[in-house]
């Protein structure tokens, strides 16, 4: 058992350095290590809807978050679109102001637009507008007291050596004086893509729009994270649109040949396959790629941050493929599984508990050394939730047998009857509420019940148990598995590992449960609160309450973690009674290098 006791208004953590990857993250929770990262803005982003000039709403929102990340230690490189929207603006405007008033009377008939379109050559609307692209950069940075600096770069930059090695030395010496360097091709005077090889034989990837700029500043760059905004949420298997194309979102190298493209963005050069290509090979180089939407109102203000925080956004690259199912599959495997439960009779889904009570009772020996694996591993006060014996697998069966007795009017029982009038009647039906998410401590039992009471009622379900009895929910749920297959629907329960992801896939659950059976709405946290918190005012009665609630029961689920106690107590005849008496119990650590309670309290915290 342990307690933890602070002293309000102080905390000492210990810290140690994150770990240096050595190659591209395999899991999106890795991402908040990432130190230098890569901002690719799309054209679709960065310009206006009318293809002429630029979203600065959404360009202002982006520029702040990556601001916010370079102020918190990150090394953060833009490589951005947005230079010919805004050469075309200013273009369009000295035209306007160049016309006879003969000319400007017809430009309301569409005369305008077909005068002005041999004038507005791409290379021509790019040298307009490159600067007054950067002196928006600089304005905005400047809120955020952050400098910028702009670099041009053509293939013949990365295709020579020297050029290569200038380019990285300025990039390097910029991030050390914590400038964001702002990077663009130099679309004026680009020249026509080179083959994929330097001029010593090195393996590049041809410059051919941003993206590959992108992929080959960040491989160059060594950066840990390349973040590519477009206008889709990210790479989709068939084109975003059509009725079977799906959100894929973690991509291995080896999935290539089952995704159809689409075609590119109206503002843009690339592509989503440009925009696969580049993130595969910078991934080759060891740079991980997120490719997301930059476009979307509702995320456009968070959705950098939501990227490096881990969160599910857009489509993950990675060389690592799970051996299992994901959870995605996971849930959706629950859904299918709840309609098929719905589907049979009361009978069937009751044959099924019974089968399910009559495995606990016949497979005990193997449940019983699965549960002896958990008790070698758990710590005394765990072993009482922990523990399973013959008597209490009986009990269980007993129980669920129980269960299987009184569902027979789960599904489908006319809860009320009503005569609206003549001819029209209405029906309240108990119907199955769709996919459950029930998270609980590390007490073995309580999956059977729950597998049981999510089978009477026609539910798909989603279990979430305690790591401390990882060995004995898994032969309990693959009984469970074993006990849903005599009616086809195995898939009904599903055992998750890790609960943080399940909230990425809301919409195919209905209800999540705490381990306390506290309905919780989605995306709340579903961790109980198990500290208590005392002020100067308490009186010396408190002691009694605090031994209860730690050392009564301290197998029980709401049993006292923390115990916080106003920085006024230290040094009273209260704090050193509890101290003491939480000694008494066992309560702590008994090394003192380690200790998290004691009389020394004051002394290790220097008050």
């Amino acid at each position: 058992a342990s307690c933890v006791v602070h002293r309000s208004g102080g905390l000492f953590l210990a810290w140690a350095p994150d770990p240096v990857p050595l190659g591209p993250f395999g899991h999106r929770s890795e991402l908040k290590h990432a130190r230098r990262i890569v901002v690719k803005l799309g054209s679709a982003v960065v310009t206006r809807g009318d293809e002429c000039g630029l979203a600065l709403g959404r360009l202002a929102s982006i520029v702040e978050q990556v601001a916010v990340l370079q102020n918190q230690g990150r090394e953060m490189l833009i490589v951005t679109s947005g230079a010919v929207a805004f050469g075309k603006q200013r273009l369009r405007h000295e035209i306007l102001l160049s016309q006879s008033v003969r000319q400007a009377l017809h430009s309301g008939h569409g005369k305008l637009k077909d005068m002005s379109m041999p004038v507005l050559e791409a290379r021509a609307c790019a040298a307009a507008g490159q600067s007054g692209l950067m002196a928006l950069y600089e304005a905005m940075f400047t809120q955020y007291s952050t400098c910028t600096a702009q670099i041009l770069v053509t293939n013949l930059d990365f295709h020579d050596e020297q050029k290569r090695q200038n380019l990285n030395s300025t990039l390097h010496e910029l991030l050390l004086m914590n400038i964001v360097p702002i990077i663009n091709t130099n679309d004026a005077v680009v020249p026509p893509p080179v083959p994929n090889s330097d001029l010593q034989g090195v393996n590049v990837i041809s410059i051919k729009d941003n993206d590959s700029l992108a992929a080959q500043l960040a491989v160059e760059m060594k950066a840990d994270l390349l973040i590519t905004l477009s206008d889709v949420e990210g790479l989709y298997n068939n084109p975003p649109g059509t009725d079977d194309a799906k959100l894929i979102d973690i991509f291995y190298p080896g999935d290539q040949q089952s995704i159809t493209f689409g075609t590119k963005s109206r503002v843009g050069i690339g592509g989503m396959e440009a925009k696969v290509k580049a993130a595969l090979w910078a991934l080759q180089g060891g740079t991980s790629v997120v490719i997301a939407d930059g476009t979307n109102p509702k995320v456009t203000g968070h959705v950098i941050s939501d990227i490096v925080e881990g969160k599910k956004v857009g489509t993950f690259f990675s060389e690592v493929k799970p051996a299992g199912p994901t959870v995605e599959q996971q849930t959706e495997k629950a859904r299918a599984g709840g309609r098929a439960l719905a589907s049979l009779l009361p009978e069937q889904r009751g044959a099924i508990i019974h089968r399910l009570a009559d495995l606990l009772t016949e497979r005990k020996d193997e449940i019983l050394s699965a549960n002896k694996k958990d008790l070698d591993l758990a710590i005394a006060p765990l072993q009482m939730r922990l523990r399973l014996s013959p008597a209490k697998l009986d009990s269980l069966a007993t129980g669920l047998r129980q269960i299987a007795a009184v569902s027979q009017g789960s599904v489908g029982s006319v809860v009320r009857h009503t005569r609206m009038a003549s001819g029209l009647e209405l029906q309240e039906v108990t119907v199955p509420i769709g996919v459950l998410l029930i998270i609980f401590e590390s007490r073995p039992d309580c999956l059977p019940q729950v597998s049981a009471l999510a089978i009477a009622s026609g539910n798909g379900l989603l279990l979430k148990g305690g790591k401390e009895a990882s060995h004995s929910n898994r032969i309990l749920y693959q009984l469970s598995q074993e006990a849903l297959t005599c009616h086809g629907a195995q898939d009904a329960v599903q055992l998750v590992c890790m609960c943080v992801f399940v909230f990425y896939y809301c919409w195919y659950v209905t209800i999540f449960l705490s381990h306390q059976g506290r309905k919780c709405q989605q995306r709340h946290s579903t961790v109980s609160v198990c500290h208590m918190c005392y002020n100067n005012e308490v009186s010396l009665t408190i002691c009694c309450p605090v031994r209860d609630s730690k050392c009564d029961y301290p197998a029980a689920c709401n049993a006292m973690e923390t115990l916080l106690l106003h920085r006024d107590l230290l040094r009273t005849p209260l704090f050193d009674q509890i101290i003491d008496m939480l000694r008494a119990e066992r309560v702590g650590s008994t090394n003192t290098h380690t200790r998290t309670c004691g009389p020394s309290l004051p002394a290790a915290t220097g008050q």
